[in-house]
């Protein structure tokens, strides 16, 4: 215990502000990564696109010109797709077409919405960023079907990150996980009606959460499975 306490006092020195660090019994040190840390992280998820510098700059704060990955080919040269594969796919169209949505709804506003072809990451003008905290700066997702899907974010881009894993990982069951953690929240966590009139900032930060899941699901798709991640079926 004296040993953990002395490790958590300089661990905390240099990243109080990342994490909360709790000391247990015989000697283990859990971690807890701060709201704003965490709030932080989805926003570069939700406005990003993964793995290129355009996610980089746009977690600094910096402006990134609107691209978006090629049209796919006609639907005769598509590769036939086992089941599981068309339900990711279509957890991302869903994701796109329920963002498309809120901006024509007005409860985001994208700079430059595309129709036609997946977006690489959301351009978005309002609100920015995402109010992903509350006024007491805690964070406002605590359904648990949102904390799962959150939790499958997290663990999909450690796969991703950490390239000594990332061999070994089967990325069609984690696609799997993923698109079925959406499902989840997306069927238990809504977004308009009442929930949009009473707090839109929770819808919006629902939204932003649709963001992500869209960002790492095209990436997992198009880059992990090599399949194309459309935008609308």
């Amino acid at each position: 215990m004296e040993l953990a306490s002395a490790i958590a006092s300089d661990l905390l020195r240099i990243s109080a502000d990342v994490f909360t660090i709790q000391i247990v019994p015989p000697g283990w040190i859990h971690f807890e990564l701060t709201h704003s840390t965490l709030a932080t992280w989805l926003q570069s998820l939700a406005v990003g696109s993964l793995g290129s510098r355009e996610q980089g700059a746009r977690s600094r704060g910096e402006r990134a010109n609107f691209s978006s990955p090629p049209c796919p080919p006609p639907p005769a040269l598509l590769p036939l797709l086992p089941n599981s594969l068309f339900a990711v796919q279509h957890a991302h169209a869903r994701c796109c077409s329920l963002v498309l949505l809120a901006h024509r709804d007005g409860l985001i506003k994208l700079r430059e919405p595309v129709p036609n072809t997946s977006p690489a990451f959301w351009d978005v003008i309002s609100p920015n960023p995402l109010p992903w905290l509350n006024c007491d700066q805690t964070m406002r997702l605590n359904h648990p079907d949102e904390r799962r899907l959150i939790g499958e974010l997290i663990q999909v881009v450690d796969n991703i990150e950490c390239p000594d894993i990332s061999g070994s990982v089967k990325w069609e069951k984690v696609a799997l996980n993923l698109s079925q953690a959406f499902e989840n929240f997306w069927c238990n966590c809504r977004i308009w009606g009442e929930v949009k009139i009473i707090s839109p900032e929770l819808a919006q930060a629902r939204l932003g959460l649709l963001m992500a899941t869209q960002s790492v699901l095209r990436y997992v798709l198009e880059e992990n499975l090599g399949v194309f991640a459309p935008l609308e079926l």
